[in-house]
């Protein structure tokens, strides 16, 4: 199915509900969608640093933070 036939039979569905619990469910979806995503605003720069930083978790390649500290007091 096409993405303007999923939509048009979308509308007849919400069309022919009349439960208030379905509507709501619906808007807040429409509401979520439409909120900006913090990554978004984040610099390119930014983001490439936490995937880095993610990447050396998955990886292992952590420090203790006890450690750390003593080391750095």
């Amino acid at each position: 199915m096409d993405i303007q036939a999923e939509k048009i039979q979308l509308a007849k569905l919400l069309l022919a509900t009349d439960n208030p619990e379905i509507l709501a469910s619906i808007k807040m979806i429409f509401k979520q969608d439409i909120a900006d995503d913090f990554w978004n605003e984040l610099s390119l720069k930014q983001q490439n640093e936490i995937d880095t930083a993610l990447l050396e978790i998955k990886n292992g390649e952590v420090s203790d933070y006890d450690l750390f500290m003593q080391n750095h007091r």
